[in-house]
């Protein structure tokens, strides 16, 4: 008999996606997860396996968190750092010793790397929706970002707007881009890399 727990688990994570989007939908930047074809090119454009701080921001049901933690190397921590606290519950019940999942507000990025004392995050990936918080919000969060960055780190936004690409233009530079239509919506993948100090 085939094992159904993944596809039960998968629609489970659908479910409950969709059910927290309805709630808080300027919270969560699309309606469903992201998909595996999404998560590959995030992790990529991320260069996760060379990387040894994580930074994530808005890991919503765990699906890039997971594409995270089996990338990066053995050595390395992935902090995630999530507003909404259904989805904050769900990173938590992730077993591996290298995540550290906290409830909170990407704004303070500085102030919860330094509770967990970590160095400078050689990347920081982001699905938290740029085109529909408030713009200093999200000129806030984009500063944070910049300022704690390692020299040669990668910033990386999966968004179905450019709005976080305008933000980050004075902070980072134009940055790349390239869209993942095997996701639903099609998505646009933006990443930056900070200049050496």
């Amino acid at each position: 008999m085939p094992d159904t727990q993944p596809i039960a688990r998968l629609l489970n994570g659908h479910f409950v996606f969709i059910r927290q989007f309805l709630k808080h939908p300027l919270q969560i930047g699309s309606i469903i997860p992201s998909s595996r074809f999404l998560e590959r090119r995030v992790v990529a454009a991320a260069r996760i396996a060379s990387a040894n701080v994580i930074v994530e921001l808005g890991p919503g049901t765990g699906g890039t968190t997971r594409a995270l933690l089996k990338a990066m190397p053995r050595h390395a921590r992935l902090l995630t750092i999530e507003i909404n606290p259904h989805f904050h519950s769900l990173i938590s019940r992730v077993e591996d010793e290298r995540l550290i999942a906290h409830l909170g507000s990407a704004c303070d990025l500085k102030q919860i790397m330094a509770r967990y004392d970590l160095g400078a995050p050689d990347a920081i990936v982001s699905g938290i929706p740029f085109s529909t918080m408030d713009p200093g919000i999200g000129s806030r969060i984009l500063e944070a970002v910049a300022a704690s960055l390692a020299p040669h780190g990668r910033f990386v936004a999966y968004q179905v707007s450019p709005q976080v690409a305008r933000l980050c233009r004075p902070l980072l530079g134009p940055g790349e881009m390239v869209t993942e239509f095997l996701n639903i919506p099609p998505m646009r993948v933006f990443h930056w890399q900070k200049m050496g100090a």
